[in-house]
């Protein structure tokens, strides 16, 4: 488990990355080792150990508590695909906080793939941060039919449940939708809103929803935090008989 000391990237560098990745991938989910195991485990001094953690905990993603150790403040959130849920739904299931904040709304000229989808000029146009557990997780960008939208938006759009209102609010009979899943990087500002380098790595959702008529509903883009959200699949192998 030694790092590179030939690399180019410092060894703080070498064991924050290290650490974020098993963190990502579930081998700690509680606490990460003391200093002194650290240290051993990646033949490092302490104060590179100390680096690497300190980075972690300005990033959010460790916590350290006096005299118990540095625990994961962020656990990443699973998003089991084939469920038509809400940001908001899921991250409760995880046991965690929902929030947001609204960056933005109002009617907008269509962007190119908005327009084909919904075939309007025009479209109301929510962007808002979402948060689990008060850390940043994903900028939502959702486009609306304009009859929707303006509705949508006499409600506590901020902090609601989109997915609440259209249904229990409004009556509208949310169906199924149509997603498509890419790794993509965000913009300069989206990157500032989420508080991470630009060049880092997201998890890029478009997705279309509608109802039970086939009606569009919502031309939904998100882009998630790839350290602390992932999608998961259930596979079964046919039976051809």
């Amino acid at each position: 488990m030694e790092l590179n000391v030939k690399s180019p990237i410092p060894l703080h560098i070498q064991l924050k990355d290290r650490l974020h990745f098993l963190i990502s991938n579930g081998k700690y989910k509680e606490k990460i080792p003391s200093e002194r195991e650290l240290m051993d485990m990646y033949k490092v001094s302490r104060s590179t150990v100390r680096e690497a953690v300190s980075r972690l905990v300005n990033e959010g993603v460790l916590e350290k508590v006096h005299g118990k150790g540095t625990f994961i403040s962020v656990k990443p959130i699973e998003d089991w695909l084939g469920n038509l849920s809400s940001t908001t739904e899921i991250i409760q299931n995880m046991g965690m906080t929902p929030d947001a904040k609204l960056v933005e709304h109002g009617i907008v000229e269509s962007p190119e793939e908005v327009f084909a989808a919904i075939g309007q000029k025009e479209t109301y146009y929510i962007k808002r941060i979402r948060y689990a557990n008060g850390q940043p997780l994903a900028i939502e960008n959702q486009y609306y039919p304009l009859e929707i939208g303006e509705k949508l938006a006499t409600y506590d759009i901020e902090k609601g449940t989109l997915f609440d209102i259209l249904e229990q609010q409004m009556q509208v009979q949310l169906a199924e939708a149509k997603q498509i899943i890419t790794s993509s990087h965000l913009s300069s500002e989206d990157a500032r809103l989420l508080n991470v380098p630009k060049n880092f790595n997201v998890l890029h959702t478009e997705r279309l929803l509608m109802d039970y008529e086939g009606n569009l509903i919502e031309y939904y883009r998100a882009s998630f935090r790839g350290d602390m959200y992932s999608f998961r699949i259930h596979l079964s192998k046919k039976n051809n008989g």
